[in-house]
């Protein structure tokens, strides 16, 4: 069914208070999952980011590529290891993160957001020591797992002062020059805390936190920190969503105003869940 001309200007009409609220604002997406490697899905994240930025919304897109890099592994013969959700990275996995992150992931999307007739450059942590990490230390040996220590916001702002899209890998920097694979999620939530982003949005294979797990319709759209201790000791924050909803807490305790988890399998969710009075996940703050 054809939508009227009513309806759509509604729906442009309904937008403006969301564009006028994060107008000359910073917005990070964190990048991943079925939106990442879906075609239809891709096109659809790259054209919102273009239409986001054009309207005056700063947008920093921060990159996972984990299916990326199991392949790789696979192609050249090294077994994919994971420790407690983290990926084991010794010398020679770290060289094929480095290579599919900062190189072949990143280089596509920069290409794929020009496509869109936006203007994109592709950062990685190292760059001008944008992440400054050091080994993940714990009962564990994660291998070149990096803790984030301090992160450089200097070259994204200048990024974004000159007109640009920063596009950000997760490979950060130790002191001595080692390279670190760092979990996309965390980097994502501590770079919008270092910039005081207005929103963190990241991009998952869910619907968002969900009172019951095996049912999409008890959606929970708004979430205070405060509640979350509560949440996870009754077992509707468990598994895989801890540490997802951990990065979000510690986003909105270090000075993001909201962040959200959102489904990237639903086209154009970014643009439904800034510029919408529904939203489409579960927000934080």
């Amino acid at each position: 069914m054809e939508m009227s001309n009513t309806v759509r200007s509604q729906i442009l009409s309904d937008a403006l208070p969301y564009i006028q609220k994060y107008h000359n604002k910073v917005v990070v997406v964190k990048y991943g999952g079925n939106a990442m490697t879906n075609a239809e899905l891709k096109e659809a994240v790259m054209s919102d980011i273009v239409l986001l930025s054009e309207v005056g919304i700063k947008v920093v897109l921060v990159h996972g590529g984990g299916p990326e890099i199991n392949a790789m592994l696979k192609r050249v013969g090294i077994e994919s290891k994971f420790i407690n959700g983290l990926r084991y990275t010794d010398k020679e996995t770290m060289d094929i993160v480095k290579m599919v992150l900062c190189g072949k992931l990143n280089k596509e999307l920069v290409s794929a957001l020009q496509l869109h007739g936006g203007s994109a450059l592709g950062l990685c942590g190292c760059d001008a020591r944008m992440i400054v990490a050091e080994k993940m230390e714990g009962e564990v040996d994660y291998g070149y797992v990096g803790e984030i220590r301090k992160v450089t916001t200097k070259p994204i702002i200048d990024a974004i002062n000159n007109g640009y899209v920063p596009i950000i890998s997760t490979v950060g920097v130790g002191d001595d020059g080692q390279a670190y694979n760092i979990n996309a999620d965390t980097a994502a939530s501590r770079i919008a805390s270092c910039l005081r982003a207005e929103k963190l949005i990241l991009m998952t294979d869910i619907v968002g936190l969900l009172k019951d797990k095996d049912d999409d319709s008890t959606l929970i759209p708004q979430v205070n920190v405060s509640e979350v201790p509560f949440l996870k000791k009754s077992g509707i924050i468990s598994g895989g969503m801890i540490p997802k909803i951990d990065c979000c807490v510690e986003a909105v305790r270090r000075g993001v105003k909201r962040t959200s988890i959102i489904d990237g399998r639903v086209p154009h969710s970014i643009l439904i869940e800034l510029l919408t009075s529904e939203g489409i996940g579960t927000q934080f703050n």
